[in-house]
């Protein structure tokens, strides 16, 4: 049963994103641009709703009130699908910087150029890099919040830190506070399988990190305060969620969490 219902909500996400994308193509693209950023945030909040009608799956978010009323850096853990879209609706005007082959996908990505997605070609070096922060820069300056996950790539629960120093180079040269988000959908939206499992975890919105720190000092700040946090909502999530498979990292790093505080 839990397989069926994990396909039929792989079956509904899909169709509902290109079906949206079909009928609401004339609204989005003639509306202004921040206007037209109310259709993927109702798509978010419509994926939401599946998630918790078809296989039981629902969420909170802790600390609301740290997100800054200026321009920012959400900083979250990656995990999922998931996590590239859940947080759309309590986000007032998002930007990522994304490899650009997304761009290039019918209707998708003339969706992504119309929000001002910053497009990079990952293997590009030198002045590529530069114009990217240039425009970043261009864009913070309007007050966006710019989305970075700091491992770089999707990882599964419980693994082991792997941070990139580009967020501290971000950091430094932008300027705009960061603030750090421990989540684990992956426990119940897995990388690289087509499995959905039931239960309830928490999103864990921390306090925003200042600029003005030595990047090296921030750096080491942000995994410190980042894994605590994410260490914490791990074993939330599975103290709620008790029948809930673990990947075999989560379930180690359980069990190291339990050994160090003495749980059961």
């Amino acid at each position: 049963m839990l397989a069926l219902r994990s396909q039929i909500f792989n079956v509904l996400f899909y169709a509902n994103l290109i079906v949206r994308m079909i009928v609401l193509t004339p609204v989005y693209f003639l509306l202004p641009r921040k206007k037209a950023y109310s259709v993927p945030r109702a798509w978010a909040r419509s994926n939401h709703w599946l998630m918790e009608k078809i296989v039981g799956t629902t969420f909170e978010i802790e600390g609301l009130e740290n997100i800054p009323e200026t321009g920012c850096i959400f900083a979250p853990k990656h995990q999922s699908f998931w996590d590239t879209y859940a947080l759309l609706p309590w986000m007032s005007d998002p930007v990522y910087i994304l490899k650009r082959e997304l761009t290039w996908i019918p209707l998708f990505g003339w969706y992504l150029k119309k929000q001002r997605m910053i497009a990079v070609n990952r293997g590009a070096r030198g002045k590529v890099m530069v114009d990217v922060m240039r425009r970043t820069r261009l864009e913070m300056d309007k007050g966006r919040q710019l989305i970075i996950y700091p491992e770089g790539t999707r990882r599964p629960p419980g693994a082991e830190p792997a941070y990139r120093y580009g967020i501290a180079r971000i950091y430094r040269d932008v300027q705009v506070p960061v603030v750090p988000i421990a989540m684990q959908p992956g426990l119940f939206w897995p990388r690289r399988s087509t499995m959905r499992y039931p239960g309830h975890f928490k999103v864990r919105i921390l306090p925003a990190i200042q600029p003005g720190m030595d990047p090296d000092a921030f750096f080491e700040h942000l995994i410190d305060v980042l894994e605590k946090a994410s260490d914490e909502v791990l074993l939330d999530a599975v103290e709620r969620n008790p029948d809930l498979p673990l990947p075999p990292t989560a379930a180690k790093r359980v069990a190291e969490l339990r050994q160090q505080t003495g749980a059961p």
